[in-house]
């Protein structure tokens, strides 16, 4: 994405109807960043509380937001946590489906489908999901900062109260804002784990005494001090450094995608005002840099689109208000393309836009086919390596096998094997012609193939398996048997 200034030293200069705008600038900015000075040291960011239209839309969102992260664990769908991933056991829910490894496929594809849908919205809106609905911005902004600005007041207030001595005062609003950051990343950390181990492991981790549960103790206690040092220390720092969402858009955005825009060509050449001087040179900025100062990264939108920006609108609320001022109209700051700055342009379907479009659309198909098309049962048979055939009486041959039955649905099932084609017997270990398989589990079973010697076409004969459940047959599995050679 290009910025409005030309990257020469030399004036730029852009006809606008009659007239002409002139502007003088480098992009040297482009070489650093706001938060780390010439020397490395980090820029503490003290961004002034932000109002406005958008400021309180995106509060009432992240309330929404908010009541889904803290209650998706808790919430129960056909008996199961609407999400649940559950990696030490590998073992996922979602919206009440539970997922098994034998659905990593479903897994990948989802992932990638997810991928897909975040190139091609990021192609059209830019950065707009980490200013609205990113975790991390919804608890900083709209949940760790709000406390800051009630205790320690905004951000002059902010940046007096860290440079005075420690006073009582002092101690004590320190003391409590931390105290209580800590106590939100604590629950924030449980919930988190509630994410992966279920809630009534969770409960079990709570209630029991430490000593039962010391790796979980260990892990919620490690989960609380991550969350309270970003959310307290690190801050936006995750957003402009270690997340890679930033960079990405270097390579996804064109000068058709809807992005935090300046408008340039209403705004420059900018000035401040003077009573009773003659304003007719100037552009609509008033160059009050309040743009700037509720800009949690710190950076200048005017100077163009930005890696550090997370598109959360604070500019635009502090521009309009500032605009309502000087009786110009809103909009210096918006949502818009910079050829819709430019040109006047809106949004069109480009080429890219179609082909992310049609990939899109494909991988949701196809996800959806094999979702709707996933079995109840899933069964996977090998034979135990490392054995050889074994010859029995009767010119009968044997060979032992591994079973591993996955109950996919919410019901108990008896489960039989049978030989397809090709007359044998097929002995379980252990006894039983059944084999139990509880809802939602997975058992393992070793068992017997004996096939007479004459029904052998080679020294690896190939088989076929039917998984039943009563007369209905669940599922087909081919596999080898070893035998004398012919």
């Amino acid at each position: 994405m290009q910025s409005p200034k030309d990257k020469s030293e030399n004036t730029n200069v852009e006809w606008v109807g009659s007239s002409t705008v002139e502007h003088t600038d480098t992009e040297t900015y482009r070489d650093s960043i706001a938060t780390v000075d010439a020397s490395g040291k980090r820029v503490w960011m003290y961004p002034k509380k932000p109002s406005g239209n958008f400021y309180n839309a995106r509060t009432i969102f992240s309330w929404f937001l908010l009541a889904f992260l803290f209650g998706a664990p808790f919430i129960e769908i056909n008996g199961h946590p609407m999400i649940l991933l559950n990696v030490l056991e590998r073992k996922f829910a979602l919206f009440g489906i539970v997922f098994w490894p034998q659905d990593f496929h479903l897994f990948a594809l989802a992932l990638l489908t997810f991928v897909v849908f975040i190139i091609l919205f990021t192609v059209v809106f830019g950065r707009v999901f980490c200013g609205w609905a990113c975790p991390q911005t919804v608890f900083l902004e709209m949940v760790f900062r709000k406390i800051e600005y009630f205790i320690e007041g905004d951000a002059p207030r902010q940046r007096a109260l860290n440079k005075a001595p420690w006073t009582a005062g002092k101690i004590a609003k320190k003391a409590t804002k931390h105290a209580i950051f800590f106590a939100l990343s604590f629950i924030i950390g449980n919930t988190f784990l509630a994410y992966i181990i279920g809630v009534d492991e969770l409960f079990k981790i709570i209630t029991d005494p430490p000593s039962q549960h010391l790796a979980g103790l260990t892990a919620m206690l490690i989960f609380s001090t991550i969350f309270y040092g970003v959310f307290s220390w690190f801050r936006e720092q995750a957003c402009v450094i270690v997340c890679p969402y930033g960079r990405l858009q270097s390579v996804l955005l064109d000068k058709n995608s809807i992005v935090v825009s300046y408008d340039f060509m209403r705004g420059e050449p900018r000035g401040r005002r003077k009573r009773g001087a003659d304003h007719s040179n100037l552009g609509d900025c008033v160059d009050c840099t309040l743009c700037v100062q509720v800009c949690p990264t710190g950076i200048d939108i005017r100077n163009g689109t930005q890696l550090e920006c997370v598109n959360c609108t604070a500019c635009i609320d502090a521009c309009n208000g500032i605009m309502d001022k000087v009786d110009k109209p809103r909009g210096l700051i918006r949502y818009s393309s910079y050829n819709g700055i430019e040109q006047g342009e809106k949004l069109k379907l480009t080429p890219r836009i179609a082909g992310y479009s049609l990939v899109l659309m494909m991988l949701l198909g196809s996800l959806t086919f094999l979702l709707a098309n996933r079995v109840a049962v899933e069964t996977t048979i090998l034979r135990t390596p490392g054995l050889l055939y074994q010859q029995l009486e009767n010119n009968t041959i044997q060979n032992l096998y591994s079973l591993q039955i996955v109950n996919k649905s919410d019901q108990a099932r008896q489960i039989s094997i049978s030989l397809k084609d090709v007359k044998g017997e097929l002995v379980l270990v252990g006894g039983g012609e059944f084999l139990p398989v509880p809802p939602e589990d997975l058992v393992e079973r070793a068992f017997f193939l004996r096939i007479p010697q004459s029904e052998l076409s080679s020294s690896n004969t190939r088989l076929v398996l039917e998984v039943r459940e009563g007369e209905e047959v669940l599922d087909v599995i081919t596999t080898s048997f070893a035998g004398p050679a012919k």
